[in-house]
């Protein structure tokens, strides 16, 4: 089944996202496969915002290792309190980097990168991945972004069985 994304051209970000959370939520419950879910939410959120990098890590044992995504070629494995992606996972919170060269540790997958958030993803409030958006643009990212990509993940959350 052919599926389709829609927005309004030339729509404020907030309205963006107001538009694309019900057609993703339909789109997560009417697939059961993670890897195919978080492929075409990687891909919508990409094509909507024009994002540098969009993607998920998923944890196994000590580490997150890539998962979905759209973007250049990625950091693979990322362990436990490491960059953006491993803090998020280690403090179970959402983070939002306006430069990422001034965050202690950051991990630069891409040289590009400029800014960053990232967004755990729970089973059972227990973090199971993370939710990876890259800017090549300083401060690209705000209080808007935090709201509706943590909204997401809880879409994604309910889809994980």
């Amino acid at each position: 089944m052919s599926e389709s994304i829609s927005i309004t051209k030339g729509a404020a970000k907030a309205i963006a996202y107001q538009e694309l959370l019900p057609q993703i939520e339909h789109l997560l419950h009417h697939e059961s496969d993670l890897i195919a879910n978080l492929a075409n939410v990687s891909a919508v959120l990409k094509e909507a915002f024009g994002f540098f990098w969009v993607g998920f890590y998923l944890v196994q044992k000590d580490e997150l290792v890539l998962g979905p995504f759209q973007g250049s070629l990625a950091c693979t494995r990322i362990k436990k309190g490491r960059g953006v992606c491993g803090k998020s996972w280690e403090n179970a919170q959402t983070i939002l980097v306006p430069d990422v060269e001034l965050f202690p540790e950051h991990i630069a997958c891409s040289s590009l990168s400029r800014s960053e958030i990232v967004v755990p993803v729970f089973r059972n409030s227990v973090v199971v991945g993370v939710l990876d958006v890259d800017s090549d643009k300083i401060n690209d990212f705000d209080q808007l972004d935090v709201q509706y990509l943590e909204k997401l993940s809880a879409l994604i959350s309910q889809t994980i069985i």
